[in-house]
């Protein structure tokens, strides 16, 4: 006798409804517990995934030693990534906080407009008179938008220890990576079996080898160039003691993931170290060079680490680092960017994949 052709009765509806409550309940707890750790175990993945390739290749040479090759990679990336970041957090920092003691002191001078402000479209007449306001008497100007100002700021603190906090998570990403790496292998195996449990084991392979390549090629190839660029440039802006280094940076590592050229935040501080006298010629023309440089390094670094090529179209892995950022602050940044990447990849798998329509 087939039992699937027997009717439920209440008593075995009872029971599915008591099970299935249970384990939505179960999996609400679970959920709840893990949210505050989700972030910090999702870049930490992302972090394996990406550098679990070298991991293997230098376990080898250690005599298969996962988890010594694993530690070496780890305080190798703490002290070659890990270092420049924390300088360029504490830069905006201490110039955030050097910004807001001026203010608080009432010395802040600020120098008068040119008159082609007025010309600027929408906005030009109106932040004219703002800004003559404020050159020609600061302390009344800050009296009569002490709360806008106030207001401000704090939001500027607020952002630069956000900015910190995401540094740390970074860091605290990067050593869990480390144990992840140690054990790649059984957590490979496990990511396969349940892949082959949600999809079948006919997909469940390919689904596995779409993602992690998906991730390699979107963090390495766009966010890697990127980051690396910028901590490039943000280290030529902070010895060259230029103002917001850390800012400019950020806004750097914008424009590349943007696909566009660094010479938009490099030509006017070059404008502007020039026009400054604190600088000797001889530090003008070495750091001239050094961010012309840092501007073309990326000619340099995609031929290298754009090998396999980026298969999501810009636009995702933009909105993506965009929405990522809104969401959840700088670390949102590379998150963003490299899930909805992989959300497209598969999603256009699955798209594309013509069998189950053709056995229909």
């Amino acid at each position: 006798m087939n039992n699937e052709n027997v009717p439920l009765n209440k008593k075995s509806m009872m029971d599915l409804m008591i099970r299935m409550t249970l384990i939505l309940y179960l999996s609400y707890l679970c959920l709840k517990v893990f949210a505050p750790f989700a972030l910090l175990m999702l870049w930490a993945l992302i972090i394996a995934i990406v550098l679990f390739p070298l991991h293997q290749k230098l376990s080898k040479k250690l005599g298969d030693k996962q988890g010594r090759s694993a530690t070496l990679i780890v305080l190798v990336g703490c002290l070659i990534i890990g270092t420049p970041v924390v300088v360029l957090g504490l830069s905006l920092v201490d110039y955030v906080q050097d910004v807001y003691s001026v203010y608080e002191s009432g010395k802040m001078q600020i120098k008068a407009p040119a008159e082609n402000v007025k010309e600027w479209p929408i906005i030009g007449r109106k932040l004219y008179a703002l800004w003559t306001e404020a050159s020609v008497d600061v302390s009344a100007f800050m009296l009569d938008h002490k709360e806008a100002i106030t207001g401000f700021f704090k939001k500027i603190l607020a952002s630069a220890g956000s900015a910190m906090g995401s540094v740390a998570m970074f860091m605290g990403a990067l050593v869990i990576s480390g144990f992840m790496m140690a054990f790649g292998d059984k957590g490979s195996a496990a990511m396969l079996r349940i892949a082959n449990r949600i999809t079948g084991e006919e997909r469940g392979e390919k689904l596995t080898k779409l993602s992690v390549m998906t991730i390699r090629s979107v963090t390495t190839g766009v966010i890697g160039v990127a980051f690396i660029q910028a901590l490039i440039i943000g280290i030529g802006l902070v010895l060259a003691k230029i103002p917001a280094a850390a800012v400019l940076a950020l806004l750097v590592m914008f424009l590349g993931i943007l696909q566009l050229p660094a010479a938009i935040v490099i030509i006017p501080v070059l404008v502007y170290m020039w026009s400054s006298s604190g600088s000797s010629l001889a530090a003008n023309i070495f750091f001239t060079i050094y961010f012309l440089v840092g501007a073309l390094s990326d000619n340099v670094l995609k031929p290298i680490l754009l090998g396999r090529g980026v298969d999501a179209p810009m636009p995702v892995v933009l909105i993506g680092a965009l929405g990522g950022m809104m969401a959840s602050g700088l670390i949102g940044l590379f998150l963003g960017a490299t899930l909805l990447a992989v959300a497209y990849r598969i999603f256009m798998d699955w798209v594309d994949d013509t069998e189950g329509i053709e056995e229909l």
